[in-house]
């Protein structure tokens, strides 16, 4: 007479159908191309940006911000001798509005000097820090904003800023 565990072993392995992952594999092709039609045709998400573009500038519409860039001549400062490093190498430009740009290149002199005192006046430690050059950007801005008179000059691009 059989047992239970001989007629379990004999009987022959159930294998299991892959239709489910085929369909769901085709399920997820199918959502995924409908979705990127959607976003590629406009239906979700505002369509093409390069295509309206043109559109914008025969409207009169500047596609780019109406500013210009004026350079600031490179400082090499010395520092305290109190830090590891000798000197600062500095760099930027000034981002102004077009119609200010020969106002801020004449004053440029005094914007020098202002950014060379401050830099002098910085702490060798507090130059090494990583998080440092945020602060130091900010505190330089404004001082040149004061230097230049308001509205004239929008932001500060430091170009280059080497301790050695």
């Amino acid at each position: 007479m059989a047992t239970a565990d001989e007629t379990t072993a004999e009987a022959p392995p159930v294998r299991r159908s892959r239709l489910p992952l085929i369909l769901g594999a085709l399920a997820a092709l199918v959502l995924g191309g409908a979705g990127f039609f959607a976003t590629w045709s406009g239906m979700i998400g505002g369509g093409h940006e390069a295509e309206t573009a043109p559109e914008a500038e025969k409207a009169g519409n500047s596609v780019l911000p109406d500013v210009a860039f004026v350079a600031v001549a490179p400082l090499t400062v010395s520092l305290a001798p109190g830090g590891r490093n000798r000197h600062l190498r500095f760099a930027a430009e000034l981002e102004v509005p077009k119609a200010h740009a020969a106002e801020v290149q004449l004053l440029l002199p005094r914007v020098v000097d202002v950014l060379n005192a401050y830099l002098r006046a910085v702490e060798a430690a507090d130059l090494e820090d990583p998080a440092a050059l945020v602060r130091i950007r900010a505190q330089m801005l404004r001082r040149i904003q004061m230097v230049t008179g308001e509205g004239r000059v929008n932001d500060l691009l430091v170009t280059e800023f080497v301790l050695n």
